[in-house]
């Protein structure tokens, strides 16, 4: 299915679908099990994948059966369906295609469509509590859209994917703002002036509440951090309510995402109360409880070595902001991009002092390391083209000092290679 099924995650803009119309069919023909369970739905430029992890950890915690949509994967394609943590079994995958594999064909699903429809069949066969469902782009066209969930999330709004999704902040939101439903509460986590009208407009003309985390919840982040997790003090309507509150997903930027998992957490807490052990608990464990990657992922210390999924303007944004907090004596930047990225928008962020080592990853999205190099040089950008993703991060790690760093990002799909 990899080979027959075009995949966006590999091969972009030719896999992509602007319609949701053989989802339906596919739906259908699996008998719409979207509608046996009950859901939560996320959408949202940046942190959509953490604020999904750390919602799951929590209800996992409390004790629901709690499944978890995600994408793309970095290592395994089952880590994009997951029931309390663990992925989809192989035989489930093989008996499911080899089931409908003819239906495939003839319908010409695109690979998302297709794990869609696995994903929301396994769900309803093992009769899930609930599940925690990610957009893959956008909103309003994405595969999972189909699902009428108990609580919608917008996390924020950057540019990325602006092929599909317009090239302004308010028509991307309009698009992820698509996912709205009649009587549907909905969550944004940040408030961001461009955009805001976009959302409560939209809010009103379905019919549905709207809350804006970032009005309700404040996290302040202590001085506790450690390399395993960080500490925040939660605060609801001014009110302390979670004290020195443990959240083992590294990086400050985690603060918004923290406060939007918590407030999406607060809003169905009639349909699925929890207790503040149940919450210390998710979220002082996310990544073992959930199989989380690639979110400032320590790899490795002395020389400290970091990967991160960042890969748009905004997600860099904070990532190189946290670089900068770490005042190594050295950054080695193990860099590599997809070739559908606005480039120059991206490589004019990131930092002249770095060492970098350019390299493509091994999907034909993937930027040639030659020319990322010569556009790099432009901009300041100085280091060495290695013909992998792994010679390269091999490299940065024995050319690194005692108090240097390596990091590596740039690309979801460099990441999945050394993590």
């Amino acid at each position: 299915m990899f080979d027959k099924l075009p995949m966006y995650q590999r091969i972009g803009s030719a896999a992509y679908k602007a319609d949701l119309l053989q989802t339906t069919r596919l739906l259908d023909l699996l008998g719409n099990p979207q509608r046996q369970f009950t859901s939560v739905h996320i959408a949202g430029t940046n942190g959509k994948g953490s604020v999904s992890h750390m919602i799951a950890a929590v209800l996992q915690e409390a004790g629901y059966k709690t499944a978890l949509y995600t994408s793309p994967h970095l290592k395994d394609f089952r880590e994009r369906i997951r029931i309390n943590g663990e992925m989809i079994p192989e035989e489930n995958v093989v008996s499911f295609i080899e089931k409908y594999q003819q239906d495939f064909e003839r319908m010409q699903l695109s690979f998302f469509e297709m794990t869609v429809g696995m994903a929301f069949d396994y769900f309803a066969a093992e009769k899930v509590d609930i599940a925690i469902v990610e957009t893959g782009m956008g909103g309003r066209l994405d595969s999972t859209n189909l699902i009428v969930p108990v609580l919608s999330v917008v996390t924020n709004i950057g540019y990325d994917h602006m092929q599909f999704l317009g090239n302004t902040l308010p028509l991307i939101a309009a698009e992820k703002a698509g996912i709205f439903k009649p009587n549907v509460p909905v969550i944004i986590g940040e408030t961001q002036a461009e955009v805001r009208s976009v959302f409560e407009q939209k809010a009103a003309d379905v019919g549905t509440t709207i809350d804006f985390a970032d009005q309700i919840f404040d996290a302040n982040r202590l001085d506790t951090a450690s390399l395993q997790a960080q500490e925040f003090d939660v605060w609801k309507n001014s009110q302390l309510i979670y004290e020195k509150l443990e959240l083992s997903l590294l990086g400050q930027y985690q603060k918004m995402n923290l406060t939007t998992a918590v407030c999406a957490l607060d809003k169905i807490s009639a349909l699925f109360p929890f207790s503040e052990k149940d919450l210390r608990g998710g979220l002082g464990d996310v990544s073992r409880k959930t199989g989380l990657m690639g979110r400032w992922q320590i790899l490795g210390r002395q020389p400290m070595v970091i990967a991160d999924t960042g890969h748009n303007e905004a997600g860099l944004k904070e990532v190189l902001y946290q670089l900068q907090q770490m005042r190594a004596k050295q950054l080695h930047f193990v860099l590599g991009l997809v070739n559908d990225k606005q480039v120059d928008k991206i490589l004019q962020m990131l930092p002249r002092h770095a060492q970098y080592y350019f390299c493509k990853a091994d999907i034909p999205r993937g930027l040639n390391a030659n020319l990322l190099s010569e556009q790099a040089f432009v901009f300041g950008l100085r280091g060495e083209v290695y013909e992998t993703v792994w010679s390269a991060y091999h490299a940065a790690r024995n050319n690194a000092g005692f108090d240097d760093v390596v990091f590596i990002g740039g690309s979801t799909f460099v990441v999945a290679e050394v993590v």
